[in-house]
């Protein structure tokens, strides 16, 4: 079966995403970027490898983008800490690694190429790992077909498998069971995972449960984070804090009706708004819903504050910071898709809201179902949830408590990786 599944992944399926992104690439930078970020990525390889100090043990981290890549940060600089390694980094996208070029605890940070058979062979004889660790889902065929045949060990770290996974329907279960028997471990992150990666025929012992680095990530960020200083705190000197993070303009039309009539009754709320993507039209159009209601201000002008209720974040990479400062939060992408990042908000002991749509993140489930998150169906729901929360503080903090206590119950799961990791290495 695993040869069917190599002749149909390479005759079949990689020249058609080729294409695919060879067509896109045409009309899409990202995409162009890419590709043209890997035209010399062997050349650069060999180079960089060299210059890695040969009697260090090799570690390969391969992430698709910056979100997995955060989860691995706990891991490497862990591993940095504790361990005589070179941390070699790769991405599949031009966000991931054009984020990370800089990031302090790699040796080497490189695209990772193409997945044909000879680019999977070049580079895994260029890297030579002593252990290969592939972040959450964005597994390459070839490239694991190489490790296995060079007896180079390989892990999925912070993996997931849900029950409704597209994994589990009978075409891609074939297909996966087959991939799945090269690796050398799956440490996953829940009880319900592990048993997901079994219905793969996956070994038992190869199964471990040690849990979701997200929580030991944002909890080290959010230590970080306490520590600036990016709202003078005269701003907001005496204010009940609103922030919502992450926000689409679905989000909006329930979110800022809510907090304009809230503002009616309380004069002191204060609303601080960082949208998903802050571009002139979108701020614009948020300026637009308070014209004339209430005063509002840019982010970077927060120089001439004076008594706006509204703050409106006009650059990105600084939410999980302006939570510091919230006493209740709102988190985005729940009215449109997917939420985003409840845990951001959450590790400050503070209410999160947000609405239905979070099938995508266990963390919002479990924070609405033990009473630490609450979840909204429309405006009138918004604007009562936050009149209550704001005009009954103990409320507020009980259920500021019960989202502090669910994010520290689920750290550690860094110490048990690198004790599954030692073992190998």
């Amino acid at each position: 079966m695993k040869k069917f599944w190599s002749i149909f992944y390479n005759v079949i399926f990689l020249p058609t995403l080729c294409l695919i992104l060879q067509i896109f690439g045409l009309i899409n930078q990202k995409v162009k970027k890419g590709i043209e970020g890997r035209k010399r990525v062997f050349e650069e390889l060999i180079v960089e490898m060299k210059q890695l100090k040969p009697r260090k043990k090799n570690i390969w981290f391969h992430s698709a983008s910056l979100g997995e890549f955060e989860q691995a940060k706990p891991i490497i600089e862990k591993l940095k800490a504790e361990q005589n390694v070179n941390i070699i980094i790769t991405f599949f996208s031009p966000s991931g690694y054009e984020n990370s070029r800089k990031y302090p605890y790699a040796d080497l940070i490189s695209y990772l190429p193409f997945d044909t058979k000879s680019n999977a062979d070049k580079f895994v004889r260029i890297v030579k790992p002593d252990l290969a660790i592939m972040m959450r889902y964005d597994i390459w065929p070839n490239v694991i077909y190489k490790l296995k045949e060079l007896n180079y060990p390989v892990f999925i770290v912070d993996a997931t498998m849900r029950k409704d996974s597209l994994r589990t329907l009978p075409f891609m279960k074939s297909f996966h069971k087959a991939l799945y028997s090269n690796f050398s471990g799956f440490l996953t992150v829940s009880q319900s995972d592990a048993e997901g990666f079994k219905l793969f025929n996956c070994d038992d012992e190869k199964i471990k449960v040690v849990g979701d680095t997200r929580f030991d990530r944002v909890l080290q960020k959010s230590m970080q984070a306490r520590d600036k200083r990016l709202i003078n705190k005269t701003v907001i000197e005496n204010k009940k804090v609103f922030v919502a993070g992450s926000t689409w303009e679905q989000d909006e039309e329930v979110i800022l009706p809510a907090f304009v009539k809230l503002a009616k009754f309380d004069k002191n709320v204060m609303l601080i708004i960082a949208p998903h993507e802050p571009t002139l039209l979108h701020l614009e159009k948020i300026e637009n819903e308070f014209a004339g209601i209430l005063k509002t201000i840019r982010f970077s002008h927060l120089n001439n504050y004076s008594d706006e209720r509204v703050i409106i974040v006009d650059s990105i990479g600084i939410l999980l910071t302006l939570y510091t400062y919230a006493d209740v939060a709102f988190i985005g992408g729940s009215f449109k898709q997917n939420v985003h990042n409840v845990l951001e908000a959450a590790v400050y002991g503070i209410p999160v809201m947000f609405g239905p749509k979070i099938e995508n993140s266990q963390e919002a489930r479990q924070l609405h179902k033990r009473g630490g998150g609450l979840m909204i169906y429309g405006k009138r729901e918004a604007y009562r949830r936050l009149r209550t929360l704001f005009n009954d503080k103990e409320l507020r903090e009980r259920k500021g408590k019960i989202s502090f206590e669910y994010v520290h119950e689920n750290t550690g799961a860094t110490e048990k990786i690198i004790k599954e990791i030692k073992k190998v290495i």
